[in-house]
């Protein structure tokens, strides 16, 4: 018997930024794209989901996090720990640069069914090295990351770095992001920017070299040279976000404070896009750290809900080029959907200082890509 659809989701709570919807709705799918969504949509389905106490998003969109399989020191599998998770697109800080980008591509982008993006990392040797990124200059090579990032195809999207200590050791930063936006103007590409928080080199000073569209990450934290000071928001990041310079939340374990989170909340200044940075030291962690939980702790900072949904759908999707295939849920787009609930019995939400916050926290509890049911926690 003919089916209008081949899946059909209903949920008490559809959102999506993109199409301006709020409201309960439902999706039908065929084959790999949504053909049909909204408060009206009825018909058969080969297979009908109902969720009428849960909300359903786009997938979401994680703009900074560590999918791979090897050669990373930070890599973990994204069908095993992103996709289950509500994330039908993620994209990768460098764990792969000029040397190792063959291999990544053909075993992570072509070999695994989330959707995988990189920011190549500027080090030739991505995130391979077990001590740091940039051991000697010469790891920094201008040309054979632009080569590369040219060359790299439609999941390439531009130039990760990172000028801490932790990355560069005791070679000169300055010259880190020389090369880094040498590389990037010769390919003509965005930057993931991990800024250096120490205090030889000022915020201000490293902001004013990028460029619109470059996009620094690690946002929320609260180093001593992070982006606010004294509870105020650096007058020099509001000037950056004027130019067009983006701003990322970029989680991890270092990089999400509340404090920070609720002063710049306060001030009105919210991050481009919420990320988690996740990598293998998250794997099994409890609770355990993933995107909703993530935007759950924005939402408890203070951000709106529908603004914590948009920055981890829409948001990102338009930043990575992928506007109007992923992070909506308009007719056309690719099935890429994420289902979430609502748990108020929850782990508390925790920065990485250990500082809680009351409520409860989103979780996904069904997943979509490409019109296949991709996973499901509980």
């Amino acid at each position: 018997m003919a089916t209008d659809f081949d899946l059909l989701i209903r949920a008490g709570r559809m959102f999506c930024a993109a199409s301006k919807f709020d409201g309960p709705g439902a999706v039908g799918v065929c084959g790999d794209r949504i053909v049909a969504a909204g408060d009206d949509v009825e018909g058969s389905a080969q297979q009908t989901l109902d969720f009428p106490d849960d909300l359903l998003l786009p997938g979401l969109v994680d703009m900074h996090a560590h999918p791979a399989l090897r050669d990373s020191r930070y890599g973990v599998d994204p069908d095993l720990e992103f996709l289950p998770r509500g994330v039908t697109t993620v994209m990768s800080q460098g764990d792969a640069g000029a040397l190792n980008w063959p291999a990544y591509r053909r075993e992570v982008v072509k070999g695994r069914r989330t959707r995988v993006l990189m920011a190549l990392g500027l080090s030739k040797f991505g995130e391979s090295q077990q001590e740091r990124c940039f051991i000697e200059l010469d790891d920094a090579n201008v040309s054979a990351c632009a080569n590369a990032v040219s060359t790299g195809g439609e999941a390439m999207w531009g130039i990760a770095f990172n000028t801490a200590i932790a990355a560069v050791g005791d070679l000169d930063p300055r010259e880190i992001m020389k090369r880094g936006l040498a590389a990037a103007e010769a390919c003509g590409r965005p930057i993931l920017y991990g800024a250096r928080w120490e205090e030889d080199w000022p915020l201000a000073d490293q902001l004013e070299l990028l460029r619109p569209g470059d996009v620094v990450t690690y946002c929320l934290n609260s180093f001593t040279q992070g982006m606010t000071d004294h509870g105020s928001v650096r007058p020099c990041v509001w000037e950056a976000r004027d130019r067009g310079i983006l701003f990322d939340a970029g989680h991890g374990m270092r990089s999400f404070s509340f404090a920070v989170a609720e002063a710049m909340l306060a001030e009105g200044f919210l991050p481009d896009t919420v990320s988690t940075d996740q990598y293998n030291k998250h794997v099994g962690s409890e609770p355990q750290h993933d995107l909703p939980r993530t935007l759950s702790k924005l939402i408890a900072a203070g951000m709106e809900e529908t603004d914590a949904f948009e920055r981890s759908t829409a948001r990102p999707a338009q930043h990575l080029g992928l506007g109007g295939e992923v992070g909506t849920l308009a007719v056309g787009a690719c099935a890429d959907i994420a289902v979430l609930h609502w748990d108020d019995a929850a782990a508390p939400l925790m920065d990485v200082h250990g500082e809680r916050r009351p409520g409860g926290c989103w979780e996904a509890i069904q997943t979509v890509r490409a019109g296949r049911l991709a996973g499901r926690l509980i």
